[in-house]
């Protein structure tokens, strides 16, 4: 089987320290594995991404010299596939209309928040009375119940109980889009992922998409999580907290600070082309028996 890797940036605006790293470590492990390194742009919340920005991000990676293997896709462009998938999840009795508010959920439970999402309690699941005459608003991948356990690269063992942690998850907004977890498993699949190379800040993710991808007869990739870059308040550097664009009138300096927060060496490159071929052969998750490329 051989590697397919993927970065996967959401266009919400341009790429910054903490994207650099997740898009350099996941064009170095593909590397490192003689694999293919694939990009997707995931629009799939269209109102969250200005217009251009999927082409700056990429230009970006160009300039860096990370150049995809295939032509980019746009998950906003993949409806179909998403739909096909969700009816199979419904005709399976994977999932389920909900008719619940955010309000509801939180008046019904309180706060009970975990990474800024409610724990859903199963209120409308059809064996305790399902809608109860309420209009449908999203839909919900039904959870089964024990842990769910994978192994990553670099955290080692993980587990999680999503059923008691997290709950019956999105599938289909309330507003009509698709959500992340159903969108990430189907392109993971349809594109022959094997390896997939991310922030640590998406681990929590790991065990909701390794239930569908189960639940869709889709195989489970290797998962790997890497450092985050974090703010000097000690949070994760994100858009969402206003992150500014990377520097790339020196590429090069951009890719050492990224490599350092990889754990990568001091390399001694004096060009981009290079430093990146070093950066390969230094890489600390290079498979044990693959000579330099």
């Amino acid at each position: 089987m051989r590697y397919v890797g993927r970065f996967a940036p959401s266009p919400t605006g341009p790429l910054h320290a903490g994207s650099v790293v997740a898009a350099l470590g996941s064009w170095l492990d593909a590397r490192a594995h003689d694999g293919r390194w694939l990009v997707r742009i995931e629009d799939v919340d269209t109102p969250r991404c200005p217009a251009g920005t999927d082409r700056l991000i990429l230009q970006q990676l160009a300039t860096l010299g990370l150049t995809p293997d295939e032509a980019p896709t746009w998950q906003s462009q993949r409806g179909a596939a998403y739909q096909s998938a969700f009816d199979t999840l419904v005709a399976n009795d994977h999932a389920f209309p909900c008719a619940c508010t955010r309000k509801q959920l939180h008046d019904a439970q309180g706060p009970r928040e975990r990474h800024g999402e409610l724990v859903y309690p199963g209120t409308c699941r059809p064996e305790r009375g399902g809608l109860r005459g309420q209009p449908p608003r999203a839909w919900r991948f039904r959870v089964p119940a024990g842990l769910v356990h994978w192994r990553d690269r670099a955290l080692g063992p993980q587990q999680q109980d999503v059923a008691a942690e997290v709950g019956d998850f999105v599938l289909r907004r309330a507003d009509g889009l698709w959500a992340y977890q159903l969108a990430v498993v189907v392109d993971d699949g349809a594109q022959g992922i094997t390896h997939v190379v991310r922030g640590a800040d998406l681990a929590d993710n790991t065990p909701r998409q390794i239930l569908l991808q189960r639940a869709l007869s889709l195989p489970q990739p290797e998962y790997l999580h890497l450092p985050l870059v974090l703010a000097a308040d000690g949070q994760k550097l994100s858009k969402q907290t206003g992150a500014a664009a990377v520097a790339l009138d020196e590429p090069l300096a951009a890719l050492q600070a990224a490599g350092a927060v990889l754990g990568l060496p001091r390399l001694d490159a004096r060009t981009q082309h290079d430093w990146l071929g070093e950066a390969v052969n230094a890489w600390p998750w290079r498979p044990k028996d693959n000579r330099a490329l």
